[in-house]
């Protein structure tokens, strides 16, 4: 029996797979809708899409690092119970350690395969059906740099390399790598920090200087001095928001007496070369995502698998 896209289109409609995933279900029981259904049931699918509804803005942040590359994962789950699980950790350090052969988009790590030769679609697939808890990959970063090394930290850290705030420093040099390192961790544990929003004053986005100059503006001139004065207060407001969000200009959290950029410097002696910061990227869990309300009972009933939606 010939496959239409209606067909397929009902099937996902009824179980909220994916596309491909219903066509092959149709595939092999010959366009039965109802045996379809219970194919992909069996599959593990139908179950994980029904949770895929759901809101998953738990998990942990993962780190890898390989020569001169470093790659940083999300994966997200449903509760904070499942984080904590120890074979959730053990699939998301392998997904981090798979995408390190990737280009670190996502589309690339989906496809890449863990140790068990499982692709990483298909290990979150498996571990959806098995907990019954939505679990997405939902974002991921590489830096890379030669010569150089990147630089990690994770901050509340449950295992080595995850936790809840993971960031990535690029450091080009040619210098000693070990020495690089003990520098580069430094800087990456001020960024999670401080919070920096880039490296060096020219990379700021210009419609943010822009917005924080038109906020000075209105508040230098209730002050009611003239606008010679004005533009003299306004930019030397600016000169400080600089020193506040970049990253090369804000005070070392390790040695608050320097900069960032000075402690760079001086490190270069020990490095023997010089070091570029190259780019930081910082992930905090959950950032960005609507978290529907829940209270503590909640949680626990649906780390037991009572499913009281």
């Amino acid at each position: 029996m010939a496959i239409t896209a209606g067909m397929v289109k009902e099937l996902r409609e009824k179980t909220g797979v994916g596309m491909m995933d219903c066509k092959n279900a149709l595939a092999e029981t010959g366009g039965d809708m109802e045996a379809a259904v219970d194919w992909l049931r069996a599959k593990g699918l139908a179950k994980a899409a029904k949770k895929a509804g759901r809101v998953a803005a738990e998990g942990l942040i993962a780190v890898a690092t390989a020569p001169g590359k470093a790659v940083m994962v999300e994966v997200n789950s449903e509760t904070d119970f499942v984080a904590r699980n120890a074979d959730f950790q053990s699939l998301v350090s392998g997904i981090a350690n798979a995408a390190l052969s990737t280009d670190g988009s996502l589309a690339a790590i989906g496809a890449a395969k863990l140790k068990d030769g499982a692709t990483v679609d298909e290990a979150l697939k498996s571990a959806i059906a098995t907990i019954g808890e939505n679990m997405t990959l939902r974002r991921s970063a590489m830096i890379e740099v030669k010569p150089g090394a990147v630089a990690t930290y994770v901050h509340n850290a449950v295992a080595p390399g995850l936790g809840k705030i993971g960031v990535i420093v690029g450091f080009e040099s040619a210098g000693d790598q070990d020495k690089l390192a003990a520098i580069g961790r430094q800087v990456a544990m001020h960024v999670a920090a401080a919070s920096p929003i880039a490296v060096r004053e020219e990379e700021v986005d210009p419609a943010v200087v822009a917005r924080e100059r038109a906020v000075f503006i209105e508040q230098a001139k209730e002050s009611g001095k003239p606008d010679a004065i004005i533009a003299k207060m306004v930019d030397g407001r600016i000169r400080k928001f600089y020193e506040e969000v970049v990253l090369l200009a804000q005070n070392f959290v390790v040695d608050s007496e320097k900069t960032v950029g000075k402690a760079v410097a001086a490190a270069e002696a020990d490095v023997g070369a010089p070091i570029k910061v190259t780019e930081f990227i910082v992930f905090r869990l959950g950032e960005g995502v609507e978290k529907a309300e829940s209270d503590f009972a909640a949680e626990v009933a649906a780390a037991a698998g009572v499913d009281k939606t």
